[in-house]
């Protein structure tokens, strides 16, 4: 069963179940999904729905961050939970750990000493992390952190 079927198949569950809130994400990403696919013309492959969950995620952190910051606290607990939900489809996050030795390993691949070599250790270092899922934004920070040391 593919990602894409997986998904309406815990729609169709959670519209019997009555969970409104799982449901009303899920709709939100089916609809994504679709969207997306009627601008590629085709089906989408897993590793396109994949990306495309990646992205809701991306979109719902940074509405929390906003949230936080304009003191609306129920909004940021509703898109957290919208990211757990949506988090089950994805692959298992990458560590910290995971995050530092594949940088360390792409300082030393590319043989980056400052912060101007950044774009190259980013690019080894989000080909090291394939598979798993990484918050783009700790990489680059982990990134930054290393080459200014």
């Amino acid at each position: 069963m593919s990602l894409k079927e997986t998904i309406v198949s815990d729609l169709t569950a959670a519209m019997r179940a009555k969970d409104a809130d799982r449901l009303s994400t899920l709709r939100m990403v089916k609809a994504n999904l679709m969207n997306r696919q009627i601008e590629k013309g085709s089906e989408l492959t897993d590793e396109e729905v994949t990306k495309a969950l990646q992205s809701l995620v991306k979109q719902r952190r940074d509405s929390v961050e906003q949230y936080e910051n304009a003191g609306r606290a129920e909004l940021a607990e509703k898109e957290r939970a919208e990211i757990s939900f949506i988090e089950c489809y994805l692959p298992q996050s990458a560590s910290a750990e995971e995050i530092e030795q594949a940088v360390a390993d792409a300082i030393r691949e590319t043989g980056a000493s400052t912060v101007r070599d950044m774009g190259a250790v980013m690019k080894a270092a989000l080909a090291k992390l394939a598979g798993k899922t990484a918050d783009g934004k700790i990489v680059s920070e982990t990134v930054k952190a290393k080459l200014q040391s």
